[in-house]
Formats: structure tokens, sequence, C-alpha cells
């Protein structure tokens, strides 16, 4: 797709949703963080049943130590992973409170020091938390980017550059609210709804789907 293009499918999202958000629910950069951690291999919606248990008495680093691996655990069962996450959200508070005062910090190598935190999840942080130009790909970004052409790479790296290189910067530190809303809503994986799309005549995909 070319620069032109580009820049106007951007213009396009932004005038749909001129202030996109994560669906993730937060009161806190700390509760951000952890939501993150939490929504790897499991949706959202799980998420945040899941914080809802214990964000409003035990939402900080202190609060979840009191909890402890165990209260954990059992407070996010009922997603992916949860024994794992359980261990890596409850270290990355020892560690937050050791390190950085309590605080998030907004460097990515500390970011990615964290048990748990990956270079995905850094970039959702440093991006939505703290509104640095991060770009944090996931399933559904990988998806349209490469679907559409705005940014084709073989892996979610080469995906992530290819962004930070070819989204206009005046979209940069939102763009990935509006990708990610787009493969979660439009650009589905199965059957896109295209004829629902606002990019679809700037869209380089060949298999445009139809009205039925």
């Amino acid at each position: 797709m070319k620069r032109a293009a580009i820049e106007e499918c951007f213009r396009r999202l932004r005038e749909a949703n001129p202030a996109p958000r994560t669906e993730l629910e937060y009161g806190s950069v700390f509760q951000l963080l952890v939501a993150v951690m939490l929504s790897a291999q499991a949706t959202d919606r799980s998420v945040n049943l899941a914080t809802a248990r214990f964000f409003p008495e035990h939402g900080t680093p202190e609060g979840l130590l009191a909890m402890g691996v165990e209260g954990l655990t059992e407070a996010i069962r009922t997603i992916g992973l949860y024994k794992t996450k359980a261990r890596n959200v409850i270290r990355t508070c020892e560690l937050l409170l050791e390190r950085h005062g309590g605080q998030v910090p907004d460097r990515r190598e500390d970011l990615e020091a964290l048990p748990g935190v990956g270079r995905k999840t850094a970039n959702v942080v440093l991006n939505t938390a703290f509104r640095q130009p991060a770009m944090a790909v996931d399933t559904h970004i990988f998806r349209v980017s490469n679907r559409t052409g705005i940014a084709p790479g073989k892996t979610v790296l080469a995906v992530e550059q290819a962004l930070l290189r070819r989204v206009p910067k005046e979209y940069l530190l939102d763009a990935h609210h509006w990708l990610i809303l787009h493969g979660r809503y439009v650009c589905v994986a199965r059957k896109p709804k295209c004829p629902q799309c606002p990019i679809a005549d700037l869209c380089d995909y060949p298999d445009k789907t139809r009205l039925d």
C-alpha cells in the first residue's frame, strides 16, 4: 500500500473513532501492566472479569503481595496459563517495590526485565500508559497489517518495525488501538467484513468478501 493510501486509512479510522482506547479495564498504570500480563492467550473480556475480583481491594503491588501466589491463582483461574501468570505477577510486584519504589518504569529495558513481560506487553504499556510511539503487534495487528498491505512482514518484529516506519507520525500514538479494534471487529480472521470496512477501497487484499 502506498503512503498516501496509508495516511487516508488512518484518517478514516481516526474519523470513526477519534479517541481509541484499550478494552482492558484498569485504574492505574500498575493495573494496566497486570491486565496486559494476564491477557496473553486470553480475551480482554475474560481478563476484565478476573481483575474485577481483586483490583478494587488489591490493585497495588502491596495489595497483590498480600494476596500471595495462592490467592491470585484462585482469582484468575478462569483465564489461560493462570498458574504461571500468578507467579509472574507476584514476582513482578516484588521487583517493582525493590527496584522502582512500587512504580511501573517507563523504559523498555526495565519493563522487559520483569517476569512475564515481553516486548509486546512492554509496548502496550509504553504506548497506552506513557504515550510513547511503541507498536505492540498481536495476532489482529499482524493480520491487518499483512492483509491490507499497510505494513507487510513475515514476523511480528518485522511488522512492528514496518508500522513504525510507514504510519504517519500524527497517527502513530493511536495506531495500535485502531488496528487492533479493526482486526477484532471488522477485518476478522475467517471472513473479513469487507462490505462494512471503511478502508476497503484502499486495501490490497485480493479476496475481499461480498454481501451475501
